[in-house]
């Protein structure tokens, strides 16, 4: 059978242009002679449609336009994801569901299985499960078609399952020759390559050849890599998708291809490409054209500034230096080479006059109490205040420059560098942060080696590093690794650090800074627990109190 694969990048909401998308690639496959054409889970409606599936106007428009593109098939099948509607009156009557037509008409649905409810998935709040899984038999085949979360749960390759049922298992009892899932999976470093060990043991151990089309576009903090991958019935990868981009491809399950052995390039690759795309697809989808980054001088803004550039291009990227008289005359011209290496907009408003006159005019209602940290805030917040300014009269979109460590432990200012509508780096540790930034230096200076090597430091009082309030970075993203993406308890930290009193006190900063993160902006996720959606914690707690 010859199945074209169609990786397309929908927005969600759009059932219009994600019709006409649809149309366009079966008409493609059509003329190519294929058997079969197949588009990712709820290609429709978009990944994730959230609450949107609640409005009845909703999916009455997806039912429409599902039958609209059904009419439209001929011989050729068809296979494409949306919402459908049951009536049994128990649960939400609303399914996830994969819908073949061919001939003019929806000739066979099948609904999602395996709801899942974790990490950035919430698909039981709105979702029905299927009471069964049946084949189709088309074109001398029989089509045993899965939906994303049906597939991850092959006893062969899990020692845990998160599920007791196994839908594909039953496709392939029930006699499936050719196997098809439509999957949204979102993209964190390694995912792809787990992806392609996991169906290559199925394929193997079943000996049935798979077509997996895969969802590709970022859907504000979520970014979908594509890399749709077909497997011949040894298990072996023999076609693999684009990265990143809209693809469109044909695998013929009667034809011998050579393997492809690899499917994921270095973290540092994969996360910049990852954090380009998501940002260029922020944009495109909210109609921004221009960006604007605070530059301090310091690693994470000079990240932030290069992937806007490969993202919006040079020409749409501002930049505003905001110098007070802690900064460092070294920041400045640091910054001024960075700007010239990208050849980016540029300028200079000092913080100096303004902070001045707010601590003159707040000096009475402090009463005399000495500095601390909350002029340290008024700076940052000043420099937010300039920022939304420049970004509301000339229409930038504002990228805040924070990374994962720092959120993670609260060493961010609410209102001021934490302003913004899209956090960039917000899922990069800080010794992240620089492997890529070297990464980026390969071939040649890009950031200024002086940005790379200068301790770190927010200059927001002389003198100021950020180890004379945390740990080395290093020994904090080991802690914060360990806690937030490997689920570890203090205790079990505490012993491999073997250092108590810090692993408390830094997940005690974790834990009482979740009142800033519920505030900030959305952030790219690139690993497999990022803050937002993925990661819930109550903002009044007394756990460790």
């Amino acid at each position: 059978m010859k199945i074209a694969l169609c990786q397309i990048d929908t927005i969600i909401g759009d059932i219009k242009n994600n019709k006409q998308k649809i149309i366009d690639g079966y008409k493609r496959g059509a003329n190519d002679g294929v058997d079969l054409v197949i588009f990712s889970e709820l290609s429709l409606v978009g990944y994730p449609p959230q609450d949107l599936v609640e409005k009845q106007e909703f999916r009455e428009a997806a039912s429409n336009a599902a039958k609209e593109i059904a009419s439209v098939t001929g011989k050729t099948g068809l296979i494409f994801g949306t919402i459908t509607e049951s009536d049994d009156l128990i649960g939400t009557d609303i399914h996830n569901s994969a819908l073949l037509c061919f001939d003019g008409k929806i000739q066979f649905i099948q609904h999602k299985t395996l709801i899942p409810n974790y990490d950035v998935f919430d698909e039981m709040r709105y979702f029905d499960a299927a009471k069964d899984v049946n084949v189709f038999e088309f074109k001398n085949e029989k089509l045993g078609i899965s939906i994303c979360e049906d597939i991850w749960n092959d006893a062969d390759y899990w020692y845990k399952r998160r599920y007791s049922d196994d839908p594909v298992k039953k496709l392939i009892d029930k006699g499936a020759s050719i196997l098809i899932n439509i999957s949204a999976s979102p993209y964190h470093y390694g995912h792809r390559k787990d992806r392609q060990e996991m169906l290559s043991v199925l394929t193997k151990m079943d000996k049935v050849p798979l077509a997996y089309v895969c969802s590709v576009g970022a859907q504000t903090d979520l970014i979908f890599d594509g890399a749709s991958m077909c497997f011949d019935n040894s298990g072996s990868l023999v076609l693999l998708g684009k990265s990143y981009n809209e693809d469109y491809f044909i695998f013929d399950t009667n034809k011998k291809y050579m393997p492809i052995l690899q499917s994921e390039k270095s973290f540092e690759e994969e996360t910049l490409e990852a954090l380009i795309y998501g940002l260029k697809e922020y944009c495109s989808k909210l109609g921004f054209k221009k960006v604007l980054v605070g530059l301090s001088g310091g690693i994470d803004s000079a990240l932030v500034t290069y992937i806007a550039v490969q993202a919006a291009g040079k020409e749409n990227v501002h930049a505003a230096l905001m110098p007070s008289e802690f900064s460092s005359e070294g920041s400045i011209v640091d910054s001024k080479k960075l700007i010239s290496n990208l050849g980016i907009s540029s300028e200079v408003i000092s913080i100096q006059p303004v902070f001045d006159k707010t601590i003159e005019v707040l000096n009475g209602s402090f009463n005399g109490k000495k500095p601390d940290t909350t002029e340290e805030n008024i700076q940052a917040r000043i420099r937010g205040l300039y920022l939304m300014a420049l970004s509301n009269k000339h229409n930038y979109l504002l990228l805040t420059t924070g990374n994962k460590s720092e959120m993670a432990v609260g060493y961010c200012t609410l209102y001021g560098d934490m302003s913004g509508g899209l956090a960039v780096i917000a899922d990069v540790y800080k010794t992240d942060v620089y492997r890529i930034a070297n990464y980026i230096n390969r071939n040649g200076e890009i950031i200024p080696e002086e940005i790379i090597t200068k301790a770190p430091s927010a200059e927001l009082r002389h003198g100021q590093k950020d180890q004379d309030t945390l740990p080395e970075y290093e020994l904090l993203d080991k802690i914060l690794r360990m806690y937030l993406e490997e689920n570890k308890e203090m205790s079990e930290i505490s012993k491999i650090i073997g250092d108590e009193i810090i692993v408390k006190k830094v997940l005690r900063l974790v834990d009482i800074s979740e009142f800033k993160r519920k505030q900030a902006a959305p952030a790219l996720r690139v690993s497999k627990k990022a803050f937002g959606y993925g990661r819930r914690y109550p903002i009044v707690q007394a756990w460790r109190k």
